[in-house]
C-alpha cells in the first residue's frame, strides 16, 4: 500500500478542487447518477429498508429520471455484499437473444450490422434483476421501492440540464418513432432544462405492476413479488411487447419472455496491493478492470506519479492489452468457453506485462494473449478496419450504490437508452436494445445466438480489504467505464485521495480497440485527454506514439463515477459523486 497522500480539509478548502464536498457518515448512504434517485434510495433507508431495498429504489428511480439513458425494461447488473454471510454475489441483469435471432439473419438481411430499432431487442432483464434482489435479500414490497419512481413518472419532475441536452442532441433519433417523440419531444420539441417532464404511460405501467402485487399479497410478500414478475414477463405487459414485435417484424416471442430468468453468480476477482477487487463475470466487461490491475501490479505507480506522462502511458498500454483479450475471449460463459482462470492469473499478467514498453505506444490494438497456454501473444489475430470520422460517445448507463446500518452494500449499473429503439406504444417501455453489443460474426465470442447474453458494458465493482467492504464504484460511459473506474480506484488505493477527489481528478481514455456498440468502430492509437491535463503531458504522450485528442474539461464523455470508501476501523464512510453529470451522494 502506497503511503497516503490524502487530501486534507485545508487543502480541500484552499485548493481549486474538489468542486463538491466528500459526503461522510456512519449510518447509511445512497449514491446515484441523479440526485432524485439518491434521495429515493436514502428515503427507503430512512424508512427502515436495507441496502437492497434502497438500491432497487434508487435504480428504478434512475429508470424514470434518466430514462433517456436507463430503461425500466433494460439491463441492471448488480453486486451485493451480504454482511451476515461476508460474501459478495452478483445478479446477471442482462437479457438473452430471442430464439429467432442468429448471425445469419443479420448477415443476410442487414449486411452484418445490428441495426437500430426493434431488431436489436433482447429480453428485458432489469425487472427480473430488481425483483430477484428484493425477493432473496430485501425486506420491502415492490410498491414500497417503486413509490418515488411512480410519482416522478406520473406527476413529472424538473428535467436536469444534462438530460435535456442529451435529448436535444438526439432529436432526430427520437423523431423516428411516434411513440418516442410523443414522450421525449413534447409539443414537437425537446424539453428545456428545469421543465416538468412527465411519462404518463410509464407511470401507468408501474401502477399496473403495483396493483398486481397488491392483489397477490394476501399470500405473502414473495407471492406479491412473483405476481409483479409474472405481470411483466407473462401477463399484459409481455403481450403488449410481443404483439408489437409480431406486427412490426420483431423477433421476441411469448416464450422468450416467459422462459427468461436472471441468475445469481459468483463474482470475478483479483487482488491488488492487498485489496480484493471484484466484478461481474465474463458476460460483461468487468474483468477488464481486474486484468488491468494485474498488469499494473508490476509497476511502481506511486513513484511514477499521478497523471504524469509515464503514468498515463503505462495505464493506457495496460488497458490496451486487456481490451485485446476482451475482444478475443469475453462472452456469455454459458455459450462460450472463456479461459477465466488464465486471464486473471498473475502468471499470465507477468507475461503480458512484457509487451508494455516505456518508450513506445502500441499504434493499434495489441495482439491478444494465449490465456489457455499462458503465453504473451496468440499466433495470429485479425484486426478490424479503422473507422472514419470521430468516435461517438456512449450516452447510456448510470450507477447506484447503497449501504445500510447492518453493513450490507448494494451496487448496480442499470442501463439502456430510449433513443436507439422503439417505445412500445401505451407502455412507456423501450425493451432492451443491448443486442447492439453483439457481433453478427459466428466466430466472435459475443456473437448473436439464441438464448445468449450480449457482452455487457455496464459493470459495477466492489473491493474488499481484510474481507470487509473497502470500495464500491461504477460509472456510465460504455467502453469508458472500466478505464475511468480504474483511474478512480488507483486514485484512492495508490494515491490516497478520498472518493470525491478521486472522481473529480482529470481523466484519459483510449479508443484503440473495437467499440462495444454496433458498428463497433475502431480508432487505432487514439487517446483522449481531459482539459486539466497539462499540454506538455499531451505532447510527451504524442512523442511516444499516442494519437492525442483533447476533450474539454469536466466532460460527460469521461463518465460519471460514483464511489464510496468504507473505513472498517472507524465505521465512517466517504462518498463521492461525479460533477461531470447529475450524480449525487447522500448519507449521515
Amino acid at each position: 500500500m502506497a503511503k497516503s497522500v490524502r487530501f486534507h480539509h485545508d487543502e480541500e478548502v484552499s485548493g481549486s478542487w474538489p468542486y463538491r464536498p466528500t459526503i461522510r457518515g456512519t449510518r447509511h448512504l445512497a449514491v446515484a447518477g441523479h440526485y432524485l434517485a439518491a434521495h429515493a434510495g436514502f428515503a427507503v433507508l430512512e424508512a427502515g429498508g436495507n441496502a437492497i431495498d434502497a438500491g432497487v429504489a434508487a435504480g428504478i428511480t434512475e429508470e424514470i429520471v434518466q430514462s433517456d439513458q436507463v430503461s425500466f425494461a433494460g439491463v441492471a447488473p448488480i453486486m451485493i455484499y451480504l454482511a451476515e454471510r461476508g460474501e459478495v454475489i452478483t445478479i446477471s441483469g442482462v437479457g438473452t437473444w430471442p430464439q429467432a435471432a442468429s448471425c445469419e439473419f443479420f448477415q443476410s438481411r442487414h449486411g452484418g450490422a445490428i441495426p437500430e430499432g426493434i431488431l436489436r431487442t433482447v429480453v428485458p432483464a432489469a425487472p427480473a434483476a430488481w425483483l430477484l434482489a428484493l425477493e432473496r435479500f430485501g425486506t420491502m414490497s415492490f410498491a414500497d421501492v417503486a413509490a418515488a419512481a411512480l410519482r416522478f413518472a406520473r406527476d413529472g419532475f424538473p428535467i436536469h440540464p444534462f438530460t435535456a441536452a442529451e435529448i436535444d442532441k438526439r432529436q432526430d433519433h427520437y423523431r423516428r418513432w411516434p411513440s418516442n417523440a410523443a414522450i421525449y419531444l413534447p409539443d414537437g420539441r425537446p424539453p428545456e432544462p428545469g421543465e416538468l417532464f412527465v411519462q404518463t404511460d410509464l407511470g401507468g405501467t408501474l401502477q399496473f405492476l403495483i396493483d398486481e402485487e397488491a392483489a397477490a399479497t394476501k399470500h405473502g410478500r414473495k407471492a406479491g413479488l412473483s405476481a409483479v414478475h409474472d405481470a411483466f414477463y407473462k401477463g399484459d405487459i409481455a403481450r403488449a411487447i410481443v404483439q408489437y414485435h409480431e406486427d412490426n417484424g420483431g423477433l421476441l416471442t411469448v416464450e422468450d419472455l416467459a422462459d427468461f430468468r436472471v441468475e445469481i453468480e459468483p463474482p470475478a476477482r483479483t487482488v491488488f496491493q492487498g485489496i480484493e477487487v471484484l466484478s461481474c463475470g465474463f458476460w460483461c466487461q468487468g474483468p477488464v478492470l481486474l486484468q488491468t490491475l494485474n498488469l499494473l501490479a508490476g509497476f511502481p505507480l506511486a513513484e511514477i506519479g499521478h497523471n504524469s506522462p509515464r503514468y498515463i502511458h503505462t495505464v493506457v498500454e495496460a488497458l490496451k492489452l486487456s481490451f485485446a483479450d476482451r475482444h478475443r475471449y469475453y462472452g456469455d460463459p454459458r455459450h462460450v468457453e472463456v479461459p477465466a482462470a488464465g486471464l486473471l492469473s498473475s502468471e499470465y499478467a507477468a507475461k503480458r506485462r512484457e509487451l508494455i514498453r516505456d518508450d513506445l505506444a502500441w499504434p493499434e490494438m495489441p495482439p491478444a494473449g494465449d490465456a489457455w497456454a499462458i503465453k504473451p501473444v496468440i499466433s495470429s489475430q485479425d484486426l478490424p478496419a479503422a473507422a472514419d470520422g470521430a468516435s461517438m460517445p456512449a450516452a447510456d448507463t448510470t450507477f447506484v450504490c447503497t449501504r445500510d446500518r447492518q453493513g450490507n452494500v448494494f451496487a448496480a449499473s442499470p442501463s439502456d437508452p430510449s433513443y436507439d429503439t422503439v417505445i412500445i406504444p401505451g407502455t412507456g417501455l423501450c425493451p432492451s436494445s443491448r443486442g447492439t453489443q453483439s457481433w453478427a460474426d459466428p466466430n466472435h465470442p459475443s456473437s448473436v445466438q439464441p438464448g445468449k447474453r450480449p457482452r455487457l458494458t455496464p459493470n459495477p465493482a466492489i473491493a474488499l480489504r481484510d474481507g470487509e467492504p473497502f470500495l464500491a464504484f461504477g460509472t456510465p460511459g460504455g467502453d469508458v467505464q472500466p478505464q475511468v473506474m480504474l483511474q478512480a480506484f488507483l486514485n484512492v488505493a495508490v494515491f490516497g485521495m478520498d472518493p470525491q477527489n478521486a472522481v473529480e481528478a482529470p481523466r484519459f481514455v483510449s479508443k484503440s480497440f473495437p467499440d462495444s456498440f454496433s458498428p463497433h468502430d475502431y480508432f487505432p492509437g487514439q487517446l483522449n485527454l481531459e482539459g486539466r491535463i497539462p499540454s506538455d503531458t499531451g505532447e510527451a504522450l504524442a512523442t511516444l506514439g499516442h494519437r492525442v485528442e483533447w476533450w474539454p474539461d469536466r466532460t460527460s464523455r469521461a463518465g460519471g463515477v460514483g464511489m464510496v470508501e468504507f473505513d472498517a476501523a472507524t465505521g465512517v464512510f466517504h462518498a463521492g459523486a461525479d460533477f461531470r453529470r447529475a450524480a449525487y451522494a447522500l448519507g449521515w
